[in-house]
């Protein structure tokens, strides 16, 4: 090849990268090439928020117009910044690999406290001008003050340091491609099922005109198909609900063995609480109308979960806000049992909120051993007490989890502080002489008032199960919940049939199971 192919790209350091990253995958095809950086609106005006700059394509409007003109052969883009129809005369002719699309909550220092949410001290300031991250972060902590932020990454890291701000978002793929040092702040990576990102995000976009048959050829050598099918769906959503970069939209897709898991998360403005939407879909499934209706079908009118939630618990405002009449109540109550000698071993594992209430609350870590905990709702309950957490399960199958803990264990002996009735099933991971059991509580069943009619069932525990299957029947129309594995096969084993396991056991993900 003669010809030299112009590359248009914007400014900015992460830019720049993008464009280079393309350069290089093209001269391993033998091409040559060049770059040609293009100011656009974006980057032209610093000091407004994205929602109250005209127009849309603040990132990619004149890269395209240069584009069109025949100035530049290629444009480069972070894929979540372009429109979701194609501009007349252009075409996507490829997309990248895709970096990890998480979002990363990025803290300085003296604003961390590991006992809230996020990791985030109460009242911090927030920077973003993200609608959708405004949106999520006011669902999961409605107490931080949230200041716009503008400017490349590097500035916006600047800004954080300089003290503008507790704690910023910023797109992972963006950090890590530019190799940040961030040693002197904390760093959050966010559950993408949790904090859904926004379509898109983590794949570059590679455009090219649409006569241009050479370009084309040339940057279809490059494109990533099954990439280009998940974004497709995510890109979908947004162009059905004809929405721009400013949209309260999360949508992320992943490719789960032979299925298609799937999250959303919309709302009407920045300030209300989003609708949540879950599901698995076949390929053939895969459809962005298939999203549009999960977020707006109908939901159980009345839900009973059994545990006591406070009234700005995740699982309270996402039901509320969709109109579900909640009604929390344990079957079961728990009695402090008497304990002296702490045995000393290298670990100590918590499979519940009770056992680090019971335990720590009362004894500490005596021996200075490492901690474990099941999950994390369990090991925030850890940080509270004031303790680290070495290791933290993830998911809702506890013998998963329990062999990742055996794992990383090794040989040493682990002491499980437990209640009375516990299932023992991690423990069952290890070999018996390397298992401690310490009882520190009992588990017992109560009477409880006249239950509401409930057309779905939260169970959170075996032991709950037992005590509310002692007073009630399931009635085949219930839709039934279980918070692990565990939990269902209880159910299961019981006669109730199906049983919904959610994604995970936290709030978010059993109010996902119920609106889903």
């Amino acid at each position: 090849m003669n010809k030299t192919w112009i590359i248009g790209s914007r400014g900015s350091d992460l830019a720049l990268w993008q464009a280079r990253f393309l350069e290089e995958k093209l001269r391993a095809l033998g091409a040559t090439c060049t770059i040609r950086i293009i100011k656009t609106q974006g980057d032209a005006i610093q000091d407004l928020p994205f929602d109250k700059l005209e127009g849309k394509g603040f990132f990619t409007k004149e890269i395209e117009e240069a584009l069109l003109a025949g100035e530049i052969d290629i444009a480069v883009h972070s894929h979540k910044d372009l429109e979701t129809s194609d501009v007349p005369g252009l075409v996507i002719a490829g997309v990248s690999y895709r970096e990890d699309p998480s979002e990363l909550l990025l803290v300085r220092k003296e604003s961390v406290d590991h006992s809230m949410s996020l990791a985030l001290k109460k009242g911090a300031v927030l920077g973003t001008s993200s609608a959708r991250r405004k949106n999520q972060t006011m669902l999961f902590r409605d107490d931080l003050h949230i200041k716009d932020l503008r400017g490349n990454v590097p500035t916006r890291v600047q800004k954080l340091r300089d003290g503008d701000y507790d704690a910023i978002l910023l797109a992972r793929a963006g950090v890590d491609r530019l190799k940040l040092d961030l040693a002197d702040l904390h760093v959050e990576v966010l559950d993408v099922r949790k904090f859904i990102p926004p379509p898109a995000q983590g794949v570059l976009a590679f455009q090219v005109r649409e006569n241009d048959a050479e370009a084309r050829e040339l940057i279809g050598q490059l494109n990533n198909p099954e990439i280009a099918r998940i974004i497709g769906l995510e890109r979908e959503v947004l162009r059905l609900l004809q929405g721009g970069c400013q949209l309260p939209l999360g949508v992320i897709c992943r490719k789960e063995e032979d299925r298609y898991a799937v999250w959303a998360s919309l709302a009407s403005q920045h300030c209300h609480t989003p609708r949540r939407y879950f599901t698995q879909l076949t390929d053939s499934e895969l459809t962005g109308a298939r999203i549009l209706e999960g977020l707006v079908k109908p939901v159980p009118a009345k839900v009973l979960i059994t545990r006591e939630l406070a009234p700005d618990s995740v699982f309270v405002k996402l039901l509320e806000s969709a109109g579900v009449e909640i009604t929390c109540r344990s079957y079961i109550s728990f009695a402090e049992v008497g304990f002296r000698d702490v045995p000393s071993t290298s670990w100590i594992f918590f499979s519940s909120k009770n056992a680090v209430r019971f335990f720590l609350g009362k004894a500490g870590n005596p021996h200075g051993a490492k901690i474990g905990a099941i999950g994390a709702a369990t090991a925030a309950a850890i940080r509270k007490a004031g303790f680290d957490v070495a290791f933290t399960g993830e998911g809702n199958d506890t013998m998963k989890i329990g062999k990742g803990f055996a794992e990383r264990v090794g040989h040493g002996t682990v002491l499980f502080p437990v209640s009375d009735i516990s299932l023992r099933n991690v423990q069952q991971c290890f070999p018996e002489e390397q298992v401690k059991d310490l009882v520190t509580y009992r588990t017992l069943a109560r009477n409880t008032t006249p239950l509401p009619d409930a057309d779905a069932l939260v169970f959170t525990s075996p032991s709950n199960v037992k005590a509310y299957l002692k007073q009630h029947q399931v009635h085949p129309d219930q839709k039934v919940i279980a918070m692990g594995k565990t939990t269902a096969g209880v159910l299961e084993d019981a006669g109730v049939s199906g049983v919904i396991l959610p994604w995970g056991p936290e709030e978010v993900a059993l109010a996902d199971a119920v609106l889903s």
